[in-house]
């Protein structure tokens, strides 16, 4: 049994700063590495993917709305076929950084609002979907299960991974509990790490009213910058190891 550990890096700038990108390189499979448009530089984006490389990690372009103010986690009422152009030139300029580091983009993740967006905005799950396809139709897309997402981008031909989260609260639908609500954030190491095995074994996660919800995931993820992430990131890698379960990731 195998299971992709992924994480959100290189997402340093302003009063966002960077949390220990190298540590948490040394214990996932992927990396989700910022574009510059919800956070991120050149300079920091070519220091990922270097040390995502030199580790053997699978480099992934984390696209999000134009919005460094708000890290990205606000959404915007773009324009679809501004947001398929804006999402191109994010995936492209990943690919020449991740090329100059000696490695390239695998996969196309969306980032915070954008990523809850698509799956329950048309528009603009056709838009992102349209702009992958555009610059590479065999980039897998991560998504949320269950979303408008996923079934856009299976209509168009794109594969989707579904993918769940360790260190966030989730609601009775699927859906992810707010930030900034109560249960938002799951900083405690031992239930992360008892989180992501069960996920893993069996598929499932306990939502905030103790509702079993079933997730078809192929990759986990933890945020770069969730209180504790490295312990979590040790404690869930530890779990998932104890039981059997190789951290791999979903492409090469």
């Amino acid at each position: 049994m195998t299971i992709d550990l992924n994480c959100d890096l290189g997402e340093a700038f302003g009063v966002w700063p960077m949390g220990d990108d190298a540590a948490l390189l040394g214990l996932v499979s992927s990396a989700n590495v910022a574009c510059g448009f919800h956070a991120g530089d050149p300079s920091t984006m070519r220091r990922t993917c270097l040390e995502a490389a030199r580790r053997g990690v699978v480099v992934g372009a984390h696209v999000g709305y134009r919005d460094l103010a708000g890290f990205g986690r606000r959404f915007l009422d773009v324009e679809p076929s501004e947001l398929t152009d804006e999402v191109v030139y994010q995936v492209g300029a990943l690919q020449a950084v991740a090329a100059a580091a000696g490695t390239a983009v695998r996969y196309v993740k969306p980032h915070g609002a954008l990523y809850t967006a698509i799956a329950r905005h048309d528009a603009q799950a056709r838009a992102v979907v349209a702009a992958v396809n555009a610059v590479d139709p065999g980039l897998p897309l991560v998504v949320l299960p269950g979303g408008v997402a996923e079934r856009v981008a299976r209509e168009a031909g794109l594969r989707t991974v579904g993918e769940a989260f360790v260190d966030r609260g989730y609601r009775a639908d699927g859906s992810l509990v707010p930030r900034g609500a109560p249960g938002a954030l799951v900083t405690d190491h031992a239930v992360a790490a008892a989180r992501a095995a069960r996920l893993a074994e069996d598929g499932t996660v306990e939502a905030d009213d103790g509702t079993v919800v079933r997730l078809d995931v192929e990759t986990l993820c933890l945020h770069g910058d969730t209180p504790g992430a490295v312990g979590s990131a040790t404690a869930v890698r530890a779990a998932l190891e104890a039981r059997g379960i190789a951290v791999e990731p979903f492409v090469r």
